[in-house]
């Protein structure tokens, strides 16, 4: 077994034995279910009034009515969601005293950071997984574009990523879960708002670095089935620096 599949397989076990990964899981897919039914009536009674104003069958896009604005919203609870799976990562390992353990261990850091991010990420792509019940259920009962839920699905899950990675920084920060929570949160608040820096800078040089800086954009085009060359560069390219400044954070912390 290669030194990141045998960290995978350990923080899998670790975190199937906390309740923090059922709960949370339980709670994302609550919340998805909710968005998607309340989106779901919401196209029901806007098919019910073209349909008496036009006296017809009503033909509505579910890709706009029903998965855009529930990709938009699971975003948002992404967010909210995440950092609390990542918390634990590094700061349990320093509460429980094994920190200095794992980085004497024979496994290179940057299996260690790797291993953890590749963890939490195959969780986190299970809940999405499941989360696909909603469309199958949906084209029983109605037709509707696949091509811009495929891209939404693959825009949540580099969104996703983006934000474990953060999160396992903010939890290379520190020993304790709470503090790492917030830091992560507190980062992606920021990242998130330099969407709205942008949008009120408009179209000066500085607006356009700041607006590509922010994920709200480069998920957008995603959602409404549209990939583009550097938003998959911009996903890729934030993901490894999160990984390199938690590696650099850990090899920082072996020296003290």
């Amino acid at each position: 077994m290669t030194p990141v599949r045998a960290i995978v397989a350990k923080e899998l076990r670790s975190a199937f034995v906390s309740p923090i990964v059922y709960v949370v899981g339980a709670v994302f897919l609550l919340i998805f279910g909710i968005l998607s039914y309340l989106a779901v009536i919401n196209a029901g009674a806007q098919a019910i009034r073209v349909m008496q104003l036009q006296g017809g069958a009503a033909q509505l896009n579910l890709n706009d009515l029903v998965f855009r604005p529930t990709f938009y919203s699971t975003a948002i609870i992404l967010l909210l969601v995440l950092p609390i799976l990542t918390m634990r990562l590094f700061a349990e390992e320093r509460k429980l005293r094994t920190f200095e353990l794992l980085l004497t261990s024979p496994v290179g850091i940057n299996e260690i950071v790797v291993g953890k991010f590749l963890a939490i990420y195959g969780i986190f792509l299970g809940l999405l997984a499941l989360t696909g019940i909603v469309p199958l259920i949906l084209s029983f009962y109605s037709s509707f574009d696949w091509n811009p839920v495929m891209t939404g699905y693959l825009g949540l899950a580099l969104i996703g990523a983006l934000f474990l990675a953060t999160g396992v920084v903010a939890s290379a920060l520190t020993e304790n879960q709470i503090v790492a929570a917030f830091l992560s949160f507190g980062f992606l608040i920021l990242f998130w708002l330099l969407g709205a820096l942008g949008t009120i800078l408009g179209d000066t040089a500085l607006g356009q670095v700041i607006s590509y800086l922010s994920f709200i954009e480069h998920f957008d085009r995603m959602v409404r089935g549209l990939i583009d060359t550097k938003d998959l560069v911009y996903y890729f390219t934030g993901l490894v620096f999160m990984l390199f400044l938690a590696h650099r954070v850990v090899e920082s912390q072996r020296w003290q």
